[in-house]
């Protein structure tokens, strides 16, 4: 059964989180801890172009989401959905989310293709992270 999405307010930006019931979460995340995500930990987003974006979670952390092809509208909206993929509220690869963007000629949906957390000094040197 599907929890309703969450709305998150941060920083002038409006976060939309699809949540799924978590079936072993802590398997997910037991593969590669410092790549994965809950999906219910993401405070903002931040489009690098059409074909990335980056995700806050928590506090500190920043993972750069790529994108299949260009999802064109991604970088004029307030709101995103992440919904996750697989029954699971943990992102770690890929396959495992879609970003879901409002767009004036219907919804977009990317698929995310891969995830990597940023380093510290990446992340410092973001305009918005600071």
């Amino acid at each position: 059964m599907k929890r309703p999405a969450q709305l998150l307010a941060v920083s002038g930006f409006a976060l939309i989180v699809g949540c799924a019931p978590q079936t072993g979460p802590a398997a997910a995340a037991a593969a590669s801890p410092q790549q994965c995500f809950s999906a219910k930990s993401i405070n903002s987003f931040h489009a690098i172009g059409d074909e990335s974006v980056d995700v806050v979670v928590g506090t500190r952390r920043v993972y750069r989401l790529d994108l299949t092809g260009a999802c064109t509208d991604i970088r004029w909206t307030n709101a995103v959905a992440v919904r996750t993929l697989g029954g699971s509220s943990w992102i770690c690869r890929g396959v495992d989310a879609e970003v879901i963007v409002p767009s004036p000629s219907g919804t977009q949906r990317c698929l995310v293709t891969s995830v990597r957390q940023l380093s510290d000094a990446e992340a410092r040197a973001l305009r918005y992270y600071r």
